[in-house]
């Protein structure tokens, strides 16, 4: 288990470079936490960090958003919220994004834990003030 700590927004930059030394060969990334505890934030902060230079937005309509990163690989950022049921992941081809070998990204993934893979990786993010942040991640 790692934990990195976020006290303010101005942390953000550091902590998402901390998640990606950590990221390793892992590739699907399970991401927790309470409506407004920042994992849309803290994974647009990934993103940057990798080198996306597309407007990255939560994918709450569209279910998953892909993006290219600075050495051209495909990222995959997904927002299960709104999903009914695990059909409506599977009907998305969920699945074979998970399988494709490019980094996952799944915010609300309580919806759809079954489809995940077993190696995939939780990352929680707990509130602890208004700027501050935990973030913990369980390989």
């Amino acid at each position: 288990m790692e934990v990195i700590q976020i006290n303010t927004l101005k942390d953000l930059k550091k902590a998402a470079r901390q998640f990606i030394q950590l990221i390793g060969n892992n590739r699907v990334f399970a991401f927790y936490g309470s409506m407004g505890a920042g994992k849309t934030t803290f994974i647009k902060a990934i993103c940057i960090e990798l080198g996306v230079n597309e407007n990255i937005t939560s994918p709450t309509f569209s279910l998953v958003n892909e993006y290219i990163t600075g050495d051209s690989r495909s990222l995959y950022h997904f927002d299960c919220y709104r999903l009914k049921n695990l059909r409506e992941a599977y009907d998305i081809g969920a699945d074979e994004y998970f399988y494709s070998g490019e980094l996952c990204f799944v915010e609300w993934p309580e919806k759809i834990e079954e489809l995940l893979p077993p190696e995939t990786v939780n990352v929680t993010i707990r509130v602890l003030s208004n700027e501050s942040r935990e973030v913990i991640i369980n390989p």
